[in-house]
């Protein structure tokens, strides 16, 4: 069975906050706030060569079909829990019990998985377009929705359809 690949988590809001800050500030130090307005449509996002995990992590691709074993990801299982599948080009989040799943494909330049998710909101980090969790624009330069799919939960079992 081949290992799909994919990054989970949960961040407290003081903890992340304090990190994106503490970047932000070294990053903006460095090279100006003219490198992150200027952006093209070419422009390639941040692809880390890193091997899948050893062992299951629940996570079956089929097609258009995603299917999440929640027992072997327990952080989605949890309320604000969030999952990327990188393979699939999905966010899946856990929003008071109930599953919501997006493109992780990101409508300003196609960013696929530099993602993060605090305070009800995804960000893409390629240039810090954010959206809620139904996919709609919170913050550009992202001008359009995600498009979002339909999930179901069968037990422990939650299925997305693409």
């Amino acid at each position: 069975m081949e290992q799909i690949k994919s990054k989970s988590g949960s961040l407290t809001k003081s903890r992340r906050e304090f990190i994106e800050r503490a970047g932000m500030t070294a990053v903006m130090t460095t090279f100006g706030l003219s490198f992150f307005t200027a952006c093209s449509e070419s422009e390639e996002p941040n692809r880390p060569n890193t091997p899948p995990p050893t062992g299951s992590n629940g996570v079956t691709v089929s097609g258009n079909t995603i299917r999440i074993d929640l027992t072997s990801q327990a952080a989605l299982a949890a309320t604000g829990g969030w999952l990327l599948v990188i393979d699939a080009q999905t966010l899946v989040v856990n929003v008071g019990g109930s599953y919501r799943a997006l493109t992780s494909v990101c409508t300003h330049s196609a960013c696929d998985r530099n993602w993060t998710f605090a305070s009800s909101k995804f960000t893409c980090t390629c240039h810090g377009s954010e959206f809620d969790t139904s996919g709609n624009v919170l913050q550009g330069p992202a001008n359009q929705p995600l498009r979002s799919f339909t999930t179901a939960l069968n037990g422990t079992v939650l299925t997305v359809t693409k």
